[in-house]
């Protein structure tokens, strides 16, 4: 049975879902414990961001070399291997070793992890199934994402080494949920490990997605949704405590699990409505975005904040799930799956890593949270606005 052929939801898919849950889910508990660690340690507040800047110039500096691994070997077992380099890294920051080391370390595997994951899914489906497999992802990410932040914050709350090791065995069982992925084929040889030939492949896969009007659309808009999204979760740590007077490790947490619950339904709601063909139907959710977040940016109560969170979140998956799918359907085709995400994630962590090292210098510099919010979505909103003019005009 081919990939057209199979069912949805078949033993490779249930088993790549399981085991993307549970490393998601150690990402971003991962992360919470990590912040509290080092609020605890007395780091100024414009060192978090760097925290995350460290995990994303991981993605930058690798992203010759990870694609062409995934696509070089049987994906289930490069996800294996990454998520025991995550397990490696959450275990430096739990034995009390420096947290940007060890959350680098995690950076280097989820680098590595990132272009197997949605590479698999072009291998175990295709055509118009691999909207709603990419829809699976999504939920199954957010859905750790919600889950994981929680736990990160509460845990954290109540003891900062405990919630590190609940993350590290995460990790593990990660390593073990990898070995029921069926071993696929490999996608695609790589004709010299010689890092300048690597390089010189992925220079070129560069060249063939940003030339492709369709694959150049999508890399834009998922790197600015990236770049954004990462962004408004470092803007909430500081928001809570001067908007809502409340100073835990929790309602952070909390807020982004409002983000995550909307983006599940989103990206439920882009898989029923939302095909190939009719891509840019995910645009003026795009838009929406950056004018709610400038309207969450001056709330001052939380059932507005939740509300406000809920539908970034839903206008969210509805905006990247079908990006995501239109990338894979065609980079799949030119240079292979996992060179393309390879070359989504160059797109999307560099993206992080200016909007982080802008947003550490604006927090730096004093200037209000609430501004840096209303200033935030406006600027996402103006750019989605000209990625969907520029696309018609494509046309």
């Amino acid at each position: 049975m081919n990939a057209t052929d199979s069912p949805l939801l078949s033993r490779s898919m249930i088993a790549v879902i399981c085991a993307q849950f549970l490393s998601a889910f150690g990402d971003n508990a991962l992360l919470f414990a990590t912040l509290a660690l080092i609020k605890q340690q007395m780091y100024p507040d414009w060192s978090q961001p760097i925290l995350q800047m460290a995990f994303v110039a991981t993605y930058i500096i690798l992203a010759p070399f990870v694609g062409q691994v995934a696509d070089s070997f049987a994906k289930g077992r490069v996800m294996m291997m990454a998520n025991g380099l995550k397990l490696a890294g959450a275990l430096v920051i739990c034995f009390g070793l420096n947290p940007f080391l060890g959350y680098s370390l995690v950076g280097v595997g989820a680098a590595a992890y990132s272009p197997a994951k949605y590479g698999i899914l072009g291998e175990i489906t295709s055509g118009e199934k691999l909207v709603k497999a990419n829809g699976l992802m999504e939920a199954s990410t957010i859905a750790a994402i919600l889950v994981g932040s929680v736990a990160g914050g509460l845990l954290a709350d109540w003891h900062i080494v405990a919630a590190l090791a609940v993350c590290a065995l995460v990790y593990g069982a990660a390593v073990v949920a990898n070995l029921y992925i069926p071993r696929l084929p490999a996608a695609h040889k790589v004709t010299s490990w010689h890092p300048r030939a690597m390089g010189s492949n992925f220079f070129n896969a560069c060249v063939v997605l940003w030339r492709d009007g369709q694959t150049r659309f999508s890399l834009i808009g998922t790197s600015l949704f990236w770049g954004a999204g990462v962004t408004l979760r470092f803007l909430l740590v500081l928001w809570v405590p001067v908007a809502l007077g409340i100073t835990d490790n929790a309602t952070p947490t909390l807020l982004n699990a409002m983000v995550a619950i909307g983006i599940v339904g989103g990206a439920g709601a882009a898989a029923r409505f939302v095909t190939l063909e009719t891509v840019r139907r995910c645009m003026p959710a795009g838009i929406l975005i950056g004018v709610a977040v400038a309207f969450f940016a001056v709330q001052t109560t939380m059932l507005n904040a939740y509300v406000l969170l809920l539908a970034i979140g839903v206008l969210g998956g509805f905006f990247v799930v079908p990006l995501n799918a239109l990338l894979q359907e065609r980079g799949k085709r030119s240079v292979g799956a996992g060179n393309a995400i390879a070359v989504q994630n160059l797109g999307e962590n560099t993206a992080m890593l200016l909007m982080l090292g802008l947003y550490s210098l604006v927090v730096k510099l004093g200037v209000p949270v609430v501004g840096v919010g209303i200033g935030f979505g406006v600027v996402f909103a103006l750019a989605i606005t000209v990625l969907w003019v520029s696309q018609f005009r494509a046309k």
